[in-house]
C-alpha cells in the first residue's frame, strides 16, 4: 500500500485538448522524464481497439521511466495492456466485480464525492481513492467543490490512499495540506502548460512540502 501511496503525490490525467499542437506522446515522455508520481491515460471519445492502440504505446514510454500507468475507465483495456491498474467512476459499474476481473495484480481506484461513498468502495476492493471535485475546473461541469473540511471527513473515514483531484494547481495545493490527501491529481495544469516538463518538477517539489514527503 506504500507503493500506491506514492503513486498518489503528483498524479497527471491526460487531457489531449490541452496538447499545445503536441502529441499525447511527447507530452507523456516529457513528464515522465521528470519523474511525475503516476500517469492516468483517459480517452473519453476512443473505441476501445484505438484506445489499446493508444495505451500500448504510452505504456513503453512510462516503463522506459519506471512510471505507473492508470487505465481510465476501460476495463478491456486495463486487461490488455502492461498498465499498474484501472481508475472508474460511481457509474462505471459495480466495484467488486470489476476488481475481480481486474485480477490482484493490478490495482483499482474510484472516484468519490461523499463519506458513504468512499467506505463502500473501500468496502468493496479499492485499492485507492479519488476525492473532488476540490476547485471549480474547465475539464468537466462540477456541481458541488468539496470543502478542506468536507476533504478530511472522507480521508478520516477511509485506509487506504486519497489522491485530490479538480482545478488544483501549484497556486492553490497549499490550501490542502491539512486534508488529509496523500496528494494531488493534475489535468489541464500539466497538458495545458507549454513547458510540461518544467511545471511538472515545480508540482512534484511543492507537493512534497505541503504533503511532507
Amino acid at each position: 500500500m506504500n507503493d500506491i501511496k506514492e503513486m498518489m503525490l503528483v498524479y497527471a490525467v491526460t487531457d489531449r485538448r490541452w496538447l499545445n499542437d503536441r502529441t499525447l506522446e511527447e507530452v507523456v515522455e516529457d513528464i515522465a522524464k521528470s519523474k511525475v508520481c503516476c500517469i492516468q491515460l483517459r480517452e473519453k471519445d476512443m473505441d476501445d481497439r484505438t484506445f489499446l492502440e493508444e495505451a500500448k504505446k504510452i505504456s513503453n514510454i512510462c516503463k522506459k521511466y519506471q512510471v505507473p500507468l492508470i487505465i481510465n475507465d476501460n476495463l478491456y483495456v486495463a486487461k490488455h495492456c502492461d498498465c499498474a491498474g484501472l481508475h472508474i467512476g460511481q457509474d462505471d459499474g459495480d466495484i467488486r466485480t470489476i476488481k475481480k476481473i481486474l485480477g490482484d495484480d493490478k490495482i483499482l481506484g474510484v472516484s468519490v464525492h461523499t463519506v458513504e461513498e468512499a467506505i463502500y468502495a473501500q468496502n468493496e476492493g479499492a485499492d485507492y481513492l479519488g476525492v473532488g471535485a476540490i476547485f471549480p475546473t474547465n475539464t468537466k461541469q462540477v456541481k458541488h467543490c468539496l470543502s478542506v473540511q468536507e476533504i478530511k471527513e472522507i480521508t478520516c473515514s477511509v485506509t487506504i490512499p486519497t489522491v485530490g483531484i479538480g482545478g488544483i494547481s501549484l497556486q492553490n495545493m497549499e490550501q490542502l495540506a491539512d486534508s488529509g490527501l496523500c496528494g494531488v491529481a493534475f489535468i489541464s495544469e500539466i497538458f495545458g502548460n507549454k513547458h510540461p516538463a518544467e511545471i511538472t518538477r515545480l508540482l512534484i517539489e511543492q507537493a512534497k512540502k505541503v504533503f511532507q514527503v
